[in-house]
């Protein structure tokens, strides 16, 4: 068996491979995710986002932190050095000879391959003479000679060259360490090691060290451990929060503390400019000494956020640490919406405390919205668009036109709308529509079942209630071409209304159009029905003041409604004897035969539906499957908010809540997803007791004031069936038995029957 044989590489060139191998690795993935996209498009998305958020600080800082920044270039930078470094050295491999070479001793002789013995030997007899040593040759170009005249004339030789590739046989398997010598050098050991134990024994365990020590004080959503604590407490403490006492709440959070966070600073000068500000807030609690609220942190954290709610200017050192603290506050408020469901699944499993409240967790919710439009809860949602101010507010609310949230503008006339904005510019003017149209407009559907069961419509007392919301996000520049489309409609309708003596109603919303059509084409049904039916009333003259006389309105209504109902009486009256007569007509197998039909139809209606709901099945599992391996970006919609320091996304809160118990029926599913359409499943257990229950579903805007939308979803529960103890399937009835007997014993006397007739 042939020996094994380690040699490191004297000459280098195999350490040249290993390190353009090794550059390479490192180059080529960097390249891919380091380098700094096309700008080019960055720009392009912010110019296209320019009309709507032009005004908005996170666009302003953005456009700023593009100017100024030098990590792109540097980035170019070190990338184009390695890549330099790279192709010198493939260069440099490239240059490099061929250490090892296939034997071939023709080439050793000067032969041509295939030469003849006797040319061999001639050859040979040459080179003897010439690189003998004895006639002052090279004695190792001679035994190189030696050695390949022996593998073309030695049989044996020449075929361990032929087989082996080399004259003397199989030799020891070589492995070259692609490490220059000098690394195993003698002179040079004492250094290797220091390099070594300095590498993986003092900066690998530091930085690993280092890294996780920090890990493991931050949760899945880097929120600080011991603020999820701090949440938690005090959540416990106090179940039912108002908006005051949350928001000392937040500010405690460990993030704002430069203890526990590099980033979050405090100044010598906060001493002065903090209770200036705090002395422009008001009351904010300052003499209160519970920990953590009294620390100066918290005390600061807690006046930069009112602050920030009111709109008031802070000098350029505050607003630096005030944009910190308001970047950091709605992660923070989806975790103290994340404790309180927690504290609410253990109250409901455990019992033992009370449960935070359903406003503490709505709250949550509502100073998010706060914080992302810098407003403060009493504010008008109409500040939120721009060029709006506190004492433009007196021409909303008016008694003409009562515009008191964005809905209420939204449905207004275009030309109420210019007229009641008179104060505004038409460029202005323009940029608030924009604004406004920008705003999102969601629909919600509800579907309520139970799935996995035989019916599913069938909600019965403690099953898992599955109540799929389907929400679909537009813009309200739709809802501005919706009610110009519809305009029209509703002239026409009030025209109609004026006709019938009915009083004059209140314009209808547009959201409210879709949920009115079916009311209003059944009303318009009955009136065709009745103007049919009723005689001609002949038209009531007005009195002096416009209004019909209150005692005719009532006497004709009296009078056409017992025209009706006396025609519906002899109309059913006749359907009765009709039936009646034709029922005796009919024989008895005339009457067996419509059975027969009517089962059959039954049977094949109730089929349908049993693949309906399979149908249905399979596509709500493959919707699951799709989910689950499905990874959607968070991106959606760029928020249009004047104040908030950072770029964020259109976020919502779907769950659903028992307002008159204030209690959270199913946890808060936060939709990250929302572009155009998403389907959520929010599922809950049935109450233990039967009867009708109400219940709400709640979608609430984590950026948007005045958007939240609230629907009822009524429940009703009824008894769970019995379980049976032995099911039918499994019941052989005795006569089955008996007549399965009965079938072997004549199988076995006919076998013996037919044995005799064969003998």
């Amino acid at each position: 068996m042939a020996g094994q044989q380690f040699q490191y590489d004297d000459s280098g060139n195999t350490f040249f491979y290993f390190l353009t191998s090794f550059v390479g690795l490192i180059v080529i993935p960097a390249t891919y995710y380091l380098w700094p996209r096309d700008q080019n498009a960055e720009q392009l998305r912010l110019k296209s986002l320019r009309r709507v958020h032009g005004r908005c600080l996170w666009y302003r800082l953005r456009l700023m932190k593009s100017q100024q920044s030098i990590v792109p270039t540097l980035k170019k930078g070190a990338l184009l050095f390695g890549w330099f470094v790279f192709l010198l050295l493939a260069y440099k491999v490239s240059k490099l000879d061929r250490e090892y070479q296939e034997y071939n001793p023709y080439e050793v002789l000067n032969l041509d391959p295939g030469a003849s013995l006797s040319e061999i030997k001639k050859q040979y007899r040459v080179l003897s003479l010439k690189f003998h040593p004895d006639k002052g040759g090279d004695e190792a170009t001679f035994m190189r000679i030696a050695k390949a005249y022996a593998a073309l004339t030695n049989e044996q030789s020449r075929q361990n060259w032929e087989q082996y590739g080399n004259p003397d046989g199989p030799g020891a398997t070589s492995f070259g360490i692609a490490l220059p010598a000098w690394i195993v050098d003698q002179k040079n050991s004492m250094l290797v090691l220091l390099v070594y134990g300095l590498a993986f024994m003092v900066i690998l365990p530091v930085v690993v060290g280092t890294w996780w020590y920090r890990s493991i004080k931050y949760s899945g959503d880097q929120i600080l451990i011991n603020t999820t604590q701090l949440f938690m407490h005090f959540m416990y403490k106090t179940p039912n929060m108002n908006m005051k006492r949350l928001a000392m709440v937040l500010t405690a959070a460990f993030e704002f503390d430069p203890r526990s966070n590099k980033d979050a600073t405090i100044r010598p000068t906060d001493n002065i400019e903090v209770p200036q500000l705090i002395r422009e807030l008001g009351n904010i609690n300052v003499k209160k000494k519970e920990p953590p609220f009294c620390y100066p942190y918290s005390l600061k954290a807690r006046v930069l956020v009112l602050a920030h709610l009111a709109r008031m200017d802070v000098s350029e050192e505050l607003e630096e640490d005030q944009r910190f603290v308001v970047r950091k506050s709605p992660a923070l408020l989806q975790e103290m919406v994340n404790v309180g469901c927690q504290l609410t699944m253990m109250a409901n499993s455990r019992g033992g405390f009370h449960a935070p409240r359903l406003v503490t967790i709505e709250n949550c919710m509502k100073l998010t919205q706060m914080i992302v439009q810098g407003l403060q809860e009493s504010k008008s949602p109409l500040l939120q668009l721009p060029h709006f101010e506190e004492e433009h507010l007196r021409y909303c609310v008016s008694k003409k036109y009562k515009v008191r949230s964005l809905q209420d503008l939204v449905s207004l006339k275009d030309s109420d709308r210019r007229s009641m904005l008179r104060f505004l510019g038409d460029e202005k003017y323009d940029e608030v529509l924009s604004v406004l149209g920008s705003f999102p407009h969601i629909t919600m559907d509800t579907k309520l079942q139970v799935l996995d069961d035989e019916d599913s419509n069938n909600i019965t007392a403690g099953s898992i209630v599955t109540v799929t919301v389907t929400l679909t996000r537009k813009r309200m520049a739709e809802v501005f071409e919706k009610e110009q489309d519809s305009a029209p409609c509703l002239t026409e309708e009030s025209a109609a209304t004026e006709e019938a003596g009915d009083a004059s109603k209140a314009k209808t919303k547009v959201w409210q159009n879709k949920n009115k059509a079916a009311k209003k084409t059944a009303k318009s049904k009955k009136k065709k029905l009745t103007k049919k039916k009723v005689t001609p009333v002949p038209a009531k003259t007005k009195q002096a003041n416009g209004n019909v006389a209150g005692n005719e309105v009532v006497a004709t209504t009296a009078a056409t409604a017992a025209v009706v109902k006396e025609e519906e009486e002899e109309a059913s009256d006749k359907g009765s004897e009709s039936d009646e007569g034709e029922a005796n007509k009919d024989s008895p197998s005339e009457r067996d035969e419509d059975s027969d039909k009517q089962s059959d139809t039954e049977v094949d209606e109730m089929a349908g539906d049993d693949e309906e709901e399979w149908e249905a099945l399979q596509q709500s599992i493959q919707r699951r499957e799709r989910a689950l391996l499905e990874t959607k970006s968070k991106v959606t919609h760029p928020v249009y908010s004047l104040y908030f320091p950072e770029e964020k996304h259109e976020w919502w809160w779907l769950y659903i809540a028992d307002r008159r118990d204030q209690t959270l029926v199913s946890m808060p599913y936060h939709v990250c997803t929302l572009k155009d359409t998403e389907e959520v499943e929010l599922k809950f257990p049935a109450p233990s007791k039967t009867g009708n229950y109400q219940y709400s579903v709640i979608l609430r805007s984590d950026s948007y004031l005045g958007l939240d939308q609230i629907k009822p979803l009524k429940l009703e529960v009824h008894e769970a069936k019995a379980m049976p103890d032995n099911h039918p399937q499994w019941d052989i009835p005795d006569t089955e038995e008996e007549d399965e007997e009965q079938e072997d014993s004549d199988g076995i006397e006919e076998s013996e029957d037919d044995d005799e007739d064969n003998d």
